[in-house]
């Protein structure tokens, strides 16, 4: 009988090796000191391949890093590709005990830490057996380790990089990403938009998160060129720029306003750019006009995750210079979904519903959460915990996440709606909805907003509201707050249930 399964197979690593045989001297990652070709960064992932592998690192086993953005990260997850290997990408942001948590969680065997976070891993109970210091160990170990192939049977299922997700209660989760869904990401990427080898990434948001690793790794793939960024530095963000034609420029809530100011202070010459920013609905609408215009680009209109990739609605692009009407999402071609009600039924158009999804770009899961998975994968679909609305034309519009809701006197009350009001003012920089507790109606919608111009009131502010929502939805309160004062997370998204815990307990 034929086995065809072999047949079939493609990993990440094999996209590397076929890049240093086929434009070896291309330039593949570069940072502010050093730039690799493909040939150069493929001989050095193999060297930290082999090294793991002699350490007695073998296929599932987890190696583990808490670093900020450099290229050895990135040398990490590639060798892990090809070793069959899984990389926990630490956020060093976390405080001691989530970080300490997401750790034993995976139980890695090894760790990779730069000297910036090493002190973090110092003051914790991790019990990981070896330690190699990025600064210190690193590259005396790589050379003296061979730069032949590794040798692994490496499965297109098999994981590849877990990515901690933030819920709105409770320790972080590990979202296991595979080869198969990393390749399906890529692939989606440049089919959706015209991504190809000549259009270059700059990987300046966290690499633990999947705006970075995801498009990092999708552009090596592609054959184009990753920069690497030690975190938003918005002028040498604006120097590459200015010298680099890029296909996708991550620009998220909360610094696209230093972003716009940069570029104008500087009248830069971008080269450039294919397509602009994401969460399209946590922005300004005047500061998405004014970055399109200043870029001559596009704002990509996303809806996706750490889970899906940027499927499931990312399929739509904002014009440059325009302030849209609507916000709506085009689905991707690369996946299914469905609207449902808390039964799974699938809700007529114009009724709020659960986005659910198939495809190939899904994870493989929460690391270590049987009880989890089975809920969010029920029936075969993945359940994102996102409401939607469907336009008759197939138009999706997001109303919220399903477990943030207010409910005032009967009435249900998505944050979303109202924050999209206000960030519809020009001189608002930055807002959000939260709930209180009120003895009438039993909760009422509060919202907290940053504004540019000194002399707004909430007055002027909730008159703007008038009109453009129901009466019920209106904020009972407004209170101003400067832009610094919003807990963010690391796609820039306001927490907004810390938002509450900071300003609403009693």
């Amino acid at each position: 009988m034929v086995t065809f399964d072999a047949a079939f197979q493609l990993t990440v690593g094999d996209a590397l090796r076929k890049h240093a045989t086929v434009q070896s001297e291309k330039i593949a990652i570069e940072d502010a000191t050093r730039a690799l070709s493909f040939s150069e960064l493929n001989q050095r992932v193999n060297r930290l391949a082999n090294l793991l592998a002699s350490k007695g690192v073998r296929r599932g086993d987890r190696v583990a890093i808490l670093s900020e953005n450099c290229i050895p990260y990135v040398e990490l997850e590639l060798a892990a590709a090809k070793l069959g290997v899984i990389v926990p990408c630490l956020n060093w942001r976390l405080a001691g005990a989530e970080l300490a948590h997401c750790i034993k969680l995976t139980a890695p065997s090894m760790i990779l830490v730069s000297a910036r976070h090493a002190p973090s891993l110092q003051q914790i109970d991790h019990g990981i057996g070896e330690i190699v210091r990025i600064d210190e160990d690193y590259e005396s170990m790589l050379g003296a380790s061979p730069d032949q192939e590794p040798h692994s049977a490496v499965a297109p299922e098999d994981g590849l990089v877990i990515l901690y997700t933030s819920g709105t209660t409770g320790l972080p989760k590990g979202a296991l990403i595979s080869h198969r869904a990393m390749i399906a990401r890529a692939l989606s990427f440049a089919s959706e938009y015209g991504i190809t080898r000549n259009d270059n990434y700059i990987a300046w948001s966290p690499l633990f998160h999947m705006a970075a690793t995801d498009f990092t790794l999708a552009t090596l793939m592609l054959g184009g060129k990753v920069l690497v960024q030690d975190g938003l530095d918005v002028e040498r963000l604006v120097d590459i720029l200015e010298r680099e034609p890029i296909g996708w420029l991550m620009a998220i809530p909360g610094m696209i306003e230093n972003l716009n100011t940069e570029l104008k202070r500087r009248k830069a010459q971008v080269k450039s750019v294919k397509m602009v920013g994401a969460m399209a609905d946590l922005v300004p609408l005047h500061q998405i006009a004014e970055l399109t215009t200043l870029l001559r680009a596009p704002y990509l209109n996303t809806f996706g995750s750490t889970e899906t990739g940027l499927a499931p609605a990312s399929g739509s692009l904002i014009p440059a210079g325009q302030m849209p009407q609507t916000l709506a999402k085009r689905e991707s071609g690369f996946c299914r979904i469905r609207l449902v009600d808390p039964d799974d039924n699938d809700v007529p158009d114009g009724a709020p519903g659960e986005l659910i999804m198939r495809g190939p770009t899904l994870f493989s899961g929460y690391w270590g959460a049987p009880d989890v998975n089975a809920d969010d994968f029920r029936g075969g679909w993945f359940h994102m915990g996102d409401m939607f609305m469907r336009q008759p034309d197939g138009a999706i519009n997001f109303v919220d996440r399903v477990k943030y809701l207010i409910k005032s006197g009967g009435e249900n009350i998505y944050p979303a709606e109202i924050e999209r009001v206000l960030l519809s003012h020009a001189d608002v920089l930055d807002a959000v909805v939260v709930r209180r507790r009120d003895p009438k109606w039993g909760e009422v919608p509060v919202a907290f907003v940053a504004c540019a111009a000194p002399g707004l009131t909430a007055a002027a502010l909730r008159e703007w509201c008038v009109g453009r929502l129901a009466k019920y939805k209106l904020p009972s309160e407004i209170r101003f707050v400067a832009v610094t004062d919003f807990p963010r997370s690391s796609t820039g998204k306001i927490q907004r249930h810390e938002m509450e815990r900071m300003w609403m307990t009693p």
